[in-house]
């Protein structure tokens, strides 16, 4: 192949990353770019779909051009991936009607998930869509459109998530991949790979979703208009795109059954791969990226947003600090929780601070911290925050150890690895190694190897792995396995206790 480079974009939930790489996967250029995540009020979370999709697509490409100095007719594909799934409305020219309302974290449509689950029933939903309903669900956020903004549904051309957006003005089409597409529930039918007739029925026709594809194809080639805006090449191959946290588990090689991806993002999201499809409520069943595979996901629904939470409320003075030359805000929170023993002495945080997603899907979660004495400090809370989210990593576990899917391997990623004592928590209280790469560029990465399989480059999935290099691995503490087992069950037995009280505060707030 002459054309030497593969382009790839992810768009985040605070911030967007891109990167060019030549046809070995060494990087050529990177580029950063933080957007601001909207809270328009309680459990809504939201996107500007112009200046933060669009807009940051534009600007990181440019940059990358840009950086690299290179002729944009030397790229041979672009991948595009972006958080998921999300709902936004576009007109026929492919224009938002409103802002973009994002993937779980956004718990708006918990009424009409009732609704449908009333209508249809759960476990007739589950065995035909391979997931139980939650915020992560895209048709009750359409159907809540469709009661709340009457003339923005009326005047929906079609219903898109980000990539989608994306996708859609660099070429004209609007497509999204099956992984994607199977959070669009209980709108695709997870068994055939295909709309579901009988639950688009009531909710939106299908002729408003868009066409179906595989991440790994290509789903057209950049028309002069956007040649125009972006920078690119008229004519560049782009691929139908996939969801952020797909991506950046192909980028650190999680593509054979047995493999898993647990990414420390903004929520921390799993996806393990499956020789067959499986169905289990607990977690989220989906097509994987390339003809044939199916996948486990799973996502809490606060992670990073809690830790930045943390930050940004309650350690005024270290953020001061950093933003005056000094010492990182969050290795200054690490220190301070590094030298408190496991257990916190006796705190326990649920992390439900909005909602909360697998394996308890519950919108109406409320974040815990319970123990709490006079003795405790800052340090304290921070290391009982991750160990939090420590146990509901281990939920998950404990949830495919059940139905008899655990994985073989467990590939840590995402900006929390970072954090060492987030990671040898979090190994602790699984029982579970984790593999660290040795260096890591997140979902654009994965993007980047996904068009070089669109367009022909790779013959194979496995060449992935010629790109990567692992350099340690987290092995669990037997000992402290073992305490923190003691506090894992008070952790399962707080939630269970308190979750009427968690619903009665719920329907209290929104009064």
């Amino acid at each position: 192949m002459k054309k030497g480079y593969l382009l790839g974009i992810d768009i985040g939930t605070y911030e967007s990353k891109g990167v060019l790489v030549r046809l070995d996967g060494s990087l050529a250029a990177s580029a950063v770019k933080p957007h601001d995540l909207l809270i328009p009020q309680q459990g809504w979370a939201e996107h500007d779909p112009e200046k933060t999709w669009w807009g940051d697509f534009v600007l990181l490409t440019q940059s990358l051009i840009n950086q690299s100095q290179i002729d944009p007719s030397k790229i041979a594909g672009i991948g595009v991936s972006a958080i998921a799934p999300c709902m936004l409305p576009v007109d026929k020219k492919g224009n938002p009607l409103r802002m973009g309302i994002l993937y779980g974290v956004d718990t708006r449509a918990h009424i009409e998930i009732g609704e449908l689950n009333e209508r249809f029933g759960k476990e007739y939903l589950l065995s035909k869509t391979g997931n139980e309903l939650s915020s992560q669900a895209v048709g009750p956020k359409i159907l809540w459109l469709k009661k709340n903004e009457p003339e923005n549904y009326k005047k929906a051309a079609k219903f898109v998530t980000a990539s989608t957006f994306i996708i859609t003005r660099l070429t004209g089409r609007t497509v999204i991949d099956h992984l994607t597409a199977s959070f669009f529930l209980p709108l695709y039918d997870f068994h055939n790979g295909c709309w579901s007739e009988e639950f688009c029925n009531g909710i939106v026709e299908q002729e408003r979703l868009p066409e179906l594809g595989w991440a790994s194809e290509t789903a057209g080639k950049v028309t002069a208009e956007a040649a125009l805006i972006t920078g690119l090449a008229e004519g560049t191959p782009v691929t139908f795109g996939t969801a952020d946290a797909s991506a950046e588990a192909v980028s650190v090689g999680v593509v054979k059954p047995g493999q898993m991806m647990l990414m420390y993002g903004s929520t921390i999201f799993m996806y393990l791969v499956t020789s067959q499809p499986k169905v289990d409520e607990r977690l989220w069943a989906a097509r994987y990226l390339f003809p044939g595979t199916s996948a486990f996901a799973a996502g809490m629904a606060t992670s990073g947003s809690l830790t930045r939470w943390f930050r940004d409320k309650l350690s005024l003075d270290l953020l001061n600090v950093e933003k005056a030359g000094g010492e990182n805000a969050y290795t200054a929170l690490v220190r301070e929780a590094s030298g408190i023993s496991a257990g916190s002495e006796g705190l326990v945080v649920l992390p439900y601070f909005s909602g909360e997603r697998t394996p308890i899907n519950d919108p109406k979660a409320r974040g815990m911290f319970f123990g709490l004495t006079l003795a405790h400090q800052r340090g304290h809370l921070y290391r009982a925050i991750l160990e939090g989210m420590g146990y509901g990593v281990r939920q998950h576990f404990d949830v495919m150890r059940e139905i008899e899917v655990m994985p073989d391997d467990v590939i840590a990623v995402g900006g929390g690895t970072k954090n060492p004592l987030w990671l040898q928590i979090i190994s602790d209280i699984s029982g579970m190694p984790q593999k660290v790469p040795e260096v890591t560029f997140g979902a654009s990465y994965g993007d980047a190897f996904l068009a070089g399989m669109a367009v022909g480059a790779y013959s194979s999935y496995d060449q992935i792995n010629s790109w990567l290099q692992f350099d340690r691995t987290i092995q669990p503490d037997k000992s402290k396995y073992e305490l923190y087992d003691k506090y894992y069950r008070v952790y399962l037995d707080l939630y269970q206790r308190n979750k009427g009280l968690m619903a009665d505060l719920h329907s209290l707030a929104n009064f």
